[in-house]
């Protein structure tokens, strides 16, 4: 089963810098989305996804050009889950779930970001808190879970460029980070750094000061395992070399 996560910073944009193309020769079982920035009747490319083998669960944003998640998959769920329940996650399409007869759950997810101050940051942290108790009682239905999007939390100073001058930015905040270390004891897996512990591995970049070609760039998407999964991992990769976004995606391969 192979996934990938990928935040496109809105999808009619990637779709306009050749991403169908990329998808086609990526060829996933499962896409996860964030940041679609779009309603599915804005996109006339659904009936290629549908050649390409793809059948698509669409969760935007009621606010329009923001935020969304999106999972594709050529593999037909059992069940699609659209939100969480709570209204001020939902209202801004923060999760969709598919649930798959082979006892996998795929969870997109997309992580408030709290960049742009205080007020957003305070939301942040309610949204954290609450998806922990969410995934915790999820996990007792769904044991096979992988929980894959944007985080918007670089986890160690290993996964930022720099992390002494990025110690009080958010996104790499003490807080933040003990919520990882909380989610990771509470039975997950960082896919990526079972098979790879290196320096340097990113998956967003600014668009400022050329950082990308720097690699002055932040690990903040992740595909996140249960440790159920754990006997089922195959592989894990950023694909850096996709530019259709700020961020690029990222690889999860399940032997099932």
């Amino acid at each position: 089963m192979k996934i990938i996560t990928y935040n496109v910073n809105g999808i009619r944009s990637a779709i306009s810098k050749n991403w169908m193309e990329w998808l086609l020769a990526a060829n996933p079982d499962v896409v996860c989305l964030q940041e679609i920035k779009a309603h599915p009747d804005q996109l006339q490319e659904l009936n290629l996804l549908e050649q390409m083998g793809y059948e698509h669960y669409w969760y935007p944003a009621q606010k329009k050009g923001y935020s969304g998640t999106a999972i594709l998959t050529k593999i037909t769920p059992k069940h699609v889950e659209y939100g969480c329940g709570h209204c001020d996650y939902d209202f801004e399409g923060r999760m969709v779930r598919a649930d798959f007869d082979n006892g996998v759950s795929v969870m997109s997810s997309y992580f408030p970001s709290g960049s742009s101050g205080d007020l957003r940051q305070d939301f942040k942290y309610r949204f954290l808190e609450d998806f922990q108790s969410y995934i915790d009682s999820l996990k007792v239905e769904h044991p096979k879970l992988v929980i894959s999007g944007d985080y918007n939390i670089c986890h160690k100073p290993v996964d930022i460029h720099n992390p002494k001058s990025n110690a009080n930015s958010s996104g790499f905040l003490p807080q933040e980070r003990e919520w990882f270390d909380n989610f990771v004891n509470s039975g997950f897996i960082d896919s990526f750094r079972f098979f790879n512990e290196d320096p340097h591995h990113y998956t967003w970049w600014s668009f400022r000061a050329g950082a990308r070609k720097k690699n002055l760039g932040w690990r903040i998407d992740y595909n996140m395992v249960s440790e159920e999964l754990r006997p089922h991992l195959k592989r894990a990769q950023i694909l850096c070399d996709a530019v259709h976004s700020d961020h690029c995606p990222v690889l999860l391969e399940l032997s099932l």
